[in-house]
């Protein structure tokens, strides 16, 4: 059996009110049951009840996210449209791995170390997502264009500039996860140590 991570990642753009200053992401666990009294059994049972990733492979755990924006565009003088401001509302939602059932003593020692650092893991991919966000507004906030009147080129372009972030999001979350279950890696360890501890 051959777990993976994937972050899931969908964003949905709407136009709206005025930004505010500041923002916080919305961070959540969803836990998925799994059974088992043993390392093995445990991690079996990841591999028949995980979620799926976009491929349709079972995975340990996995990160994605809801992102919507409240955006407002004003024409100007000479005829250019610019977006003044925009204020993301972000949902950032880690599924994790959780026994149904009680564990004896020394696998659940494994169990919770395992778990932590499958936690600390997706986090980065929390913390990856949040990086794009704050690229996105960094990039979106006085973002112009010319001989626009109606704000129609502006909203084109953006996107255009907006799917490069993205892309980039998410060439770097997958860079981390080959590290991580490369062997040797972190990840790798942590389900070595989980299967082998008993």
């Amino acid at each position: 059996m051959k777990t993976v991570f994937r972050s899931i990642l969908f964003a949905a753009c709407l136009a709206g009110a005025p930004a505010h200053a500041e923002w916080k992401p919305v961070e959540k666990i969803e836990p998925y049951a799994i059974s088992g009294k043993t390392g093995p059994e445990l991690y079996a049972s990841i591999g028949e009840s995980g979620p799926k990733a976009g491929n349709g492979m079972r995975t340990i755990a996995y990160t994605d996210f809801k992102l919507t924006w409240q955006r407002k565009y004003e024409p100007q003088a000479d005829g250019a449209c610019t977006l003044v401001s925009a204020t993301p509302k972000l949902i950032v939602t880690y599924r994790l791995p959780k026994p149904s059932g009680g564990l004896p003593a020394a696998v659940r020692k494994n169990w919770d170390v395992f778990a932590a650092g499958v936690y600390k893991h997706e986090q980065v991919h929390g913390e990856h997502i949040k990086e794009m966000v704050r690229a996105i507004e960094a990039v979106s906030i006085g973002f112009s264009a010319p001989a626009d009147p109606k704000c129609q080129k502006v909203r084109t372009e953006l996107t255009k500039r907006l799917a490069e972030l993205s892309l980039a999001q998410r060439r770097k979350s997958s860079d981390f996860d080959r590290v991580e279950m490369s062997d040797g890696g972190n990840v790798h360890r942590l389900i070595l140590d989980l299967v082998n501890g008993g």
